[in-house]
């Protein structure tokens, strides 16, 4: 990712990118008359947003926010700041300055966001990979402060370095290596990280988590990660559960290959997206309490693999029949929401990619969300998730959703009927706690086959921005 530096003087040597609230702005921009009237002329036609010149060798490119809802306008900068990189990309360019003459901060720093997280690429196994040729932006601007833009740069940094994560082979990126990557992660951010091993896990009773693991030849793991400033605005903490099964086959249930398993690596971004929250709050400072839970194996179907019809003691001692092996996800959830019942929390957030049915049901545009916690909870998230665009669909929580997880022979099923899976998922979890709850299925956003705009192909650290986002409204007192 390119590196992003507040200069409150602009650096006239560079190419230029500007984002403005009115075509006059650009008689301010330092350049000549003839091409100030050039990107003014291009900036007339009703449908363009973005235009281009040369000055003395370099890019100039112009943003012209236009009318409408805040939120829509910030994305739509964001995705210009996607289009901006590839044509900064193409002129070879190393360093850009980017001024914003709008008066609202929120645009130019949206325009920014977008430029930098489009700079991500995973390259760590590209041979003769070549870099990007931008390396850094100089930002600066109206009523913008150097300590907006450090935010910015440490929240796209936790973004990419989640990004790689999800993109890393399970190869590589095992149970235990993924627990090996969160301490290094959390060095120096006050965050407390505490690993424990298949013994301990066995220990605890996290019937879940083994049976998941019993097919694969790697241990499981199960990580705290626990950020407590000294002043903080919550009495309870807010915990996060992750999924973090690093690969997943389906088991003995076993997936196809095509557009199913070969990218099955990506079935721990639940597990990136809590890493990737709590480290930002911690990077910020936030002064909020806050616990990540990860529970993390691979789901195999050699050795003694679970198989469908067995019956699985939970660490909170609820016993579930195993109806299909590819239900895996929420076994291990399941042991971390109860793991987390000792900290009563104020409020409590799984994240994972746990359905096909919710990526189904609204694609890669937006993320899955239900539970029992109160509306202040769901209007926030809403709210929040408009302003990143990283929107939540709300879906129903009704009781009878219940029954589809009867067992003639257990407490429970692990899986519901052939309709609403993303819903008789999210209402499995809900047995495993007592405390107000959020489920978030990122099936659909965490990993996309193609580039959508600053969301590149690969993994997309969905729902880290959300998450920041929420956390820093809940450090103001608001719900």
């Amino acid at each position: 990712m390119i590196g992003l530096e507040y200069r409150s003087k602009q650096r006239p040597e560079l190419s230029l990118v500007a984002v403005l609230s009115s075509r006059n702005h650009v008689k301010e921009l330092p350049i000549s008359k003839a091409q100030q009237a050039h990107l003014k002329g291009q900036l007339l036609e009703d449908d363009q947003d973005l235009a281009f010149s040369w000055c003395d060798g370099q890019l100039v490119a112009v943003y012209l926010d236009r009318k409408g809802a805040l939120p829509k306008r910030l994305e739509k900068a964001r995705m210009a700041g996607a289009r901006v990189f590839g044509r900064l990309e193409e002129t070879r360019t190393n360093q850009v300055q980017v001024l914003g003459l709008a008066p609202d901060p929120s645009l130019t720093l949206a325009f920014t966001e977008g430029l930098a997280l489009s700079s991500h690429s995973f390259r760590k196994y590209k041979t003769n990979g070549k870099p990007n040729h931008l390396r850094e932006a100089f930002v600066s601007g109206a009523q913008l402060k150097r300590e907006q833009v450090e935010e910015l740069f440490d929240l796209c940094q936790v973004v990419c370095a989640m990004r790689d994560l999800v993109n890393e082979p399970v190869s590589f990126l095992n149970a235990t290596q993924l627990a090996s990557e969160i301490r290094t992660i959390a060095r120096n951010t006050g965050i407390k990280v505490r690993v424990f091993d298949k013994a301990q896990i066995d220990a605890l009773g996290m019937g879940g988590l083994l049976a998941v693991n019993r097919g694969s030849p790697d241990p499981p793991s199960f990580t705290i990660m626990e950020y407590k400033p000294k002043k903080v605005k919550n009495q309870k903490p807010i915990v996060l559960v992750g999924k973090g099964v690093v690969y997943d086959t389906g088991g003995l249930s076993l997936k196809p290959t095509p557009n199913s398993m070969d990218y099955m690596k990506c079935d721990m971004a639940g597990a990136a997206t809590m890493i990737g929250a709590i480290s930002a709050a911690a990077l910020r400072g936030l002064p909020l309490h806050i616990v990540a839970l990860i529970p993390a194996t691979d789901n195999r179907p050699g050795g003694n693999a679970f198989a469908p019809g067995d019956v699985v003691r939970m660490h909170s001692g609820s016993t579930v029949e195993v109806m299909n092996s590819d239900a895996e996800g929420r076994m291990i959830l399941a042991d971390g929401l109860s793991y987390a019942e000792r900290y009563e929390a104020e409020l409590v957030i799984t994240a994972a990619t746990l359905t096909g049915a919710a990526a189904r049901a609204i694609g890669t545009q937006g993320i899955v969300a239900m539970g029992t916690a109160g509306e202040p909870v769901f209007t926030r998230l809403a709210q929040v998730g408009d302003v990143v665009h990283e929107r939540i669909a709300r879906f129903p929580f009704w009781e009878e959703y219940d029954r589809e997880l009867d067992s003639d022979i257990a407490d429970m099923k692990n899986l519901g009927g052939d309709s609403a899976g993303m819903i008789t998922a999210g209402k499995f979890l809900a047995r495993f706690t007592t405390r107000p709850y959020v489920h978030l299925d990122i099936a659909g956003t965490a990993y996309l086959q193609r580039a959508e705009g600053y969301r590149t192909k690969g993994g997309t650290g969905s729902g880290i921005r959300l998450l920041y986002q929420y956390f820093k409204e809940r450090a103001k007192g608001r719900s």
